[in-house]
């Protein structure tokens, strides 16, 4: 199943189809040289074989968006190469390859109920919440007085995730992280 957007629309994340197969789109860009037209230029992961590959669309084609569906999961674990996902009601186990997952492996914990996304019958992604709560691993330690103003400091988070916090945070402090940008927002 699919339908058409414009290319103006196009998103990162959003998953299109081209011929017969389908992309993840990384980047896009719109650009307008001088007195020539607009396009659009996407960078994109072929679903399938992982490559990467850079498109031109004019602004006014359009372009076929898959439609997915969305199952409620379970992640359970992974293994180096691939990532298992348990469905909550059938109980049936899959499992994405870590290139499919690509930047959202970053922000899993063991037990999460996350979307998995299907195209057809096959597992190409997943859904995550807008922000999640993880754990300090490993953090330089904390200054004494200090509040939250212009400095910084990098702090491992229990998934391997490094983001940049105040430097008020310590090792063992649960923090909150923008899924979409992978930043800090607050301590929990």
């Amino acid at each position: 199943m699919a339908y058409s957007i414009q290319a103006t629309r196009l998103r990162k994340g959003m998953l299109i189809k081209i011929g017969a197969d389908l992309f993840r789109i990384m980047d896009t860009q719109h650009m307008t040289p001088g007195n020539k037209r607009g396009f659009i230029q996407a960078r994109m992961r072929n679903i399938r074989t992982q490559a990467l590959s850079d498109q031109k669309f004019r602004a006014e084609d359009d372009i076929e968006r898959a439609i997915l569906e969305e199952r409620e999961m379970q992640y359970l674990y992974n293994d180096g190469d691939h990532y298992y996902f348990m469905d909550t009601t059938t109980y049936d186990q899959i499992h994405i390859s870590a290139e499919a997952m690509g930047e959202s492996k970053d922000f899993l914990i063991a037990d999460a109920i996350i979307r998995v996304e299907f195209y057809d019958s096959e597992p190409v992604g997943i859904e995550l919440p807008q922000t999640v709560d993880l754990v300090v691993k490993e953090t330089v330690p904390g200054i004494k007085g200090a509040t939250a103003s212009a400095q910084v400091k990098p702090a491992t988070l229990e998934t391997g995730l490094v983001v940049q916090v105040p430097p008020f945070i310590n090792e063992g402090d649960k923090v909150r992280v923008n899924t979409e940008t992978g930043e800090y927002q607050a301590r929990v």
